[in-house]
């Protein structure tokens, strides 16, 4: 523990420094013939980029951005999916002080709308599949609209190219303009056109949703990715010679996190497959490109158990799991498909990863079942009592906590412009983070998690709102009240179901329950439709009017169903 407590503090020392440089840590300092990315298509065909070319493509992009006046601090949104345009559109982002807004794929326009507003983003880059999500469902772009760079794909109306303004740079470079050569400038650009934003600044803004209310902005700033980096080489134990894939999508923290950032700043290789799942394609690119370190939430594995066959070619030496807790059956599947027992690992949107059951040598030990592990190296979790901010007894339930004087790699200060709501994170005296989830702790500082206190539903991984996904269904003229919930599903972990009032003069149907499912996709995101409807007349609330969901989850509302709602 002494030598990971050393590696903690070393990394601190690099990404926490006041003149700290995200692209100079996260792509120039690595050998520039070193392979950074290797993205995969849905045959298999592959392109490997360079740490070398990845400086050269967002050093152009960079200054691309700069012409469109894009300035250190500013706001700019992506709504890509895993390529090479995104990688070189962050380092862009990032090599001129500017934050980037990821975008789930999966949104629809309304809350891709929202996060662009509540970000103040000024510019969007986005795939051209993605494109008519910017805009209201049957308008077109003006004039006055957001402006859009289009990448893979291509542009038209008032967007700019993505390949156009790359060609256009280039051309810029080659000519040896002095507008390449690094002075500084009104931006603050400098150092061979990059801008040092220092290990307090933000790299990122990334939305988290809850229970109530809008989504909330967390900044991640650069002194995060010492925690990232942290979790790559203590959790999950990337080497320097590993195949690394980690299968989460870029538009949420595991794979922002830690199939992005974490494997730039560390200068390994990462896989990245551009095409859809299938529990074939996936076993496909483990023995096609010999991965050794896969990690992946558990309806991935879930869903390899149950689409195919275990490829017999694969070489894994560690597999991972994270973003939903891992049921034991999945360990035990693990065992035969892989030979290895897949590890848990635990942490939020605002954290990180903070607890799991290292793989790294000096920290694996052997698996308890139902236990997410033990605090990882710069982290201090525990349990707190119910009633007090105390560590509860072992083997008592509580409230899973970081404890902030002993986690060096602590970086999350406050929500956007949300200040009671980064109240309800901490303690009275700020020495607790409360995450929010239940669960308890054994003898030997295991954790097991247990239940989460607000609602949330964790789908396949991504982490759902119900105040979302009720927000959209009471739109409907004839929706009088909606209430959303979690249940067990065997694939995707959990699955999202609905209980719908409706007005007096409407009665449901599977017509209605159709219409609802596809108003969901519509104007929140496409996987997160209610997989089943209920008619209800009533919703059971507290005395106050706030909506008792565990009464949902538990079957025990007292009302009946009204017939039609599919099931």
């Amino acid at each position: 523990m002494e030598l990971s407590g050393a590696r903690v503090q070393e990394l601190l020392d690099m990404f926490a420094a006041p003149g700290a440089n995200a692209a100079e840590l996260l792509c120039d300092r690595h050998p520039s013939g070193r392979t950074a990315f290797t993205v995969i298509g849905a045959d298999l065909d592959f392109v490997d980029i360079s740490y070398g070319e990845l400086r050269e493509k967002s050093t152009q992009f960079a200054a691309a951005l700069t012409a469109l006046g894009v300035r250190r601090g500013d706001h700019v949104a992506t709504l890509m999916g895993k390529s090479a345009e995104l990688v070189i559109a962050l380092l862009g982002i990032w090599r001129i002080g500017a934050v980037d807004v990821p975008l789930f794929t999966a949104f629809a326009h309304d809350a891709i709308a929202f996060r662009l507003q509540a970000s103040g983003a000024r510019l969007v880059v986005c795939d051209a599949d993605q494109r008519r999500k910017l805009v209201p469902p049957g308008e077109i772009p003006t004039d006055a609209s957001l402006p859009v760079i289009v990448a893979r794909g291509e542009a038209f109306g008032y967007d700019h190219s993505f390949a156009e303004l790359m060609a256009g740079t280039s051309a810029v470079f080659s000519s040896g303009s002095p507008e390449t050569a690094g002075s500084p400038d009104s931006s603050g650009m400098s150092d061979g056109g990059t801008v040092a934003v220092g290990g307090d600044g933000t790299l990122v803004q990334l939305f988290t949703s809850g229970t109530t209310g809008t989504p909330k902005g967390v900044p991640i700033p650069l002194r995060a990715v010492a925690s990232f980096v942290g979790y790559h080489r203590f959790g999950l134990d990337v080497r320097d010679d590993d195949v690394f894939w980690n299968m989460a999508d870029p538009g949420w923290a595991y794979g922002l996190y830690f199939a992005l950032l974490a494997p730039m700043a560390a200068g390994n290789r990462s896989l990245l497959l551009s095409a859809g799942f299938s529990a074939e394609l996936t076993w496909a690119v483990m023995e096609k490109f010999a991965v050794t370190n896969f990690a992946a939430a558990p309806t991935v594995y879930r869903s390899l158990r149950a689409g195919s066959a275990a490829g017999d070619g694969h070489v894994l030496r560690r597999a991972s799991s994270a973003g939903e807790p891992l049921t034991p059956d999945v360990i035990a599947w693990g065992r035969e498909a892989f030979g290895l027992e897949v590890h848990d690992h635990y942490g939020q949107t605002e954290l990180g990863m903070v607890a799991g059951n290292a793989w790294a040598g000096g920290l694996a030990e052997p698996l308890r079942p139902g236990s997410m592990g033990r605090p990882l190296p710069g982290w201090g979790v525990d349990v707190l009592a119910a009633d007090s901010d105390v560590p509860a007894p072992d083997g008592e339930p509580g409230r899973i906590a970081v404890n902030v004087p002993q986690s060096p790699f602590m970086w999350f200060g406050a929500y956007v412009d949300a200040p009671e709501k980064t109240a309800e994170r901490y303690s009275a005296d700020g020495s607790w983070y409360i995450t929010g989830d239940s669960g308890r702790r054994d003898g030997d500082g295991y954790i097991y998690f247990s239940s989460r206190d607000d609602d949330v539903i964790i789908m396949a991984g991504y982490r759902i709102g119900p105040f979302d996904v009720e927000s959209v269904l009471v739109t409907h003229p004839v929706v009088s009240e909606a209430a959303v919930i979690g249940t067990p599903d065997d694939i995707r972990g959990e699955v999202l179901e609905a209980f719908v009032v409706l007005r007096d003069s409407a009665a449901g149907s599977p017509e209605l329950a159709a219409e609802l499912q596809r108003l969901v996709k519509d104007k929140f995101a496409a996987h997160a439709y209610p997989r089943r409807i209920h008619f209800v007349p009533e919703l059971p609330k507290t005395p106050s009017g706030k909506v008792q969901r565990y009464i949902l989850r538990a079957g025990r509302t007292t009302p009946a169903d009204k017939p039609g709602a599919p099931d």
